[in-house]
């Protein structure tokens, strides 16, 4: 049953890691599910309190660093509170509209559209704000991404130790 075990929290870390570049999968979900499924397979036991306190703690930072990687990207190019929401819907939706490169032109242009049609920006300020967006998503994943490898050496850690 530990092989199991094993092959389903991986799969679980897999699509936590598509997450990093598709944020409608809830990343931090899935690596509790890896630990949830690893559990019912195998065993508890070698996850204690203290597991979930400091997968809790870095659960929070997860989310924390997602929010604040976008909003220090808009605001540190001059971008408003329009920015990062439309940012944060071409975020959602450009995977959808234009698949792969939506990913990165989502957010840039959520942010610009954001800024044109709300804040009534200029072209060249929307544009930085669109930048700012793109720094702030590229920090974002590789943020998570560190994260997300901490959140699963422990649980390595605690299994094998």
């Amino acid at each position: 049953m530990a092989f199991i075990g094993w092959i389903l929290a991986l799969l679980f870390f897999l699509v936590a890691f598509l997450g990093l570049v598709y944020p409608i999968i809830p990343s931090a979900l899935f690596i509790i599910g890896g630990y949830v499924a690893y559990g019912l397979t195998v065993s508890f036991d070698e996850l204690t309190w203290l597991f979930w306190l400091i997968q809790l703690l870095f659960f929070v930072l997860l989310f924390g660093a997602d929010t604040l990687s976008n909003l220090l990207g808009v605001k540190k190019f001059g971008g408003t509170n329009a920015g990062m929401w439309g940012s944060t819907i071409g975020l959602i939706l450009g995977p959808f509209v234009i698949p792969v490169a939506g990913i990165l032109l989502g957010p840039f242009l959520g942010a610009v559209i954001g800024e044109l049609i709300v804040s009534r920006t200029t072209l060249k300020q929307a544009v930085k704000t669109g930048i700012g967006s793109l720094v702030g998503f590229l920090t974002s994943i590789i943020t998570k991404g560190i994260v997300m490898i901490m959140m699963m050496s422990i649980f390595v850690f605690f299994v094998l130790t």
